[in-house]
């Protein structure tokens, strides 16, 4: 990271590194470093955007463009993604993750780390995949976690993914952590929805971390701490 940003710096264009804090959307990271370069320079007309959204119970590498640099961000979207996350199986959310209550309790026994490892097989390569309800998916218009969370049922589609890698990194049942390297668009959540039925169980989503977008790591990413020093800030008193 520089030591210091200049306007003109973020006019011509960076491709910045944040590691997105938990309970925060991707649109709440990217309107936070926009006011700190707004509030550091007086200048109201900086554009700034993100590479590939995460949800707002993940964390982790959230690439942020400037200036003339946000005509890149769709290059960015579409580099491989790493993720880490931790899967829990015998209960299940609607939303695949902890963004919703408990709906459901299953038998996870008889999981055992060789019909893990086959079932995983099964989805390496290109697969199609559901999307979550509760995501930013567009439907008639909406995102469809607006119609979720009013109780409506909508019919999303199928969407063609590819997934390269699946490691497993612990095996503690009911609890495995694994690693994963995809394609743009793969939801984590639908892989643990879907990897609890493929195992006659269910399963969802506890934690997940972004590692890498491409060859940008998430440990060199930087804190909000870092880059207001960055911005040299002087506070009004």
């Amino acid at each position: 990271m520089r030591d210091k940003f200049t306007l003109e710096d973020f006019q011509k264009g960076q491709v910045l590194l944040f590691d997105k804090p938990y309970g925060w959307t991707s649109f709440d990271l990217v309107n936070k470093v926009r006011s700190m370069i707004r509030h550091s320079f007086g200048e109201k007309k900086i554009k700034v955007g993100h590479a590939g959204t995460l949800d707002p119970l993940a964390t982790g590498l959230l690439i942020v463009c400037t200036g003339k640099a946000t005509k890149t961000i769709s290059s960015f979207q579409n580099l491989k993604k790493e993720y880490v996350a931790t899967i829990e199986f015998g209960k299940t959310t609607p939303s695949y993750d902890l963004e919703t209550l408990f709906n459901g309790t299953f038998e996870y026994s008889h999981i055992t780390q060789d019909k893990l490892y086959s079932a995983i097989s099964g989805f390496l390569g290109e697969i199609k995949q559901m999307p979550p309800i509760y995501s930013a998916k567009q439907i008639e218009g909406r995102r469809a976690y607006k119609f979720a969370r009013q109780g409506k049922k909508k019919d999303l589609e199928p969407v063609e993914i590819q997934i390269d890698r699946i490691e497993v990194l612990n095996f503690n049942m009911p609890e495995i952590t694994i690693m994963i390297l995809c394609s743009k668009g793969t939801y984590i959540r639908s892989i643990a929805n879907d990897l609890g039925k493929e195992l006659s169980s269910g399963a969802y989503l506890k934690s997940l971390k972004r590692t890498a977008i491409g060859s940008f790591l998430n440990t060199d990413a930087m804190s909000f701490g870092e880059f207001e020093k960055s911005l040299n800030i002087i506070k009004q008193i």
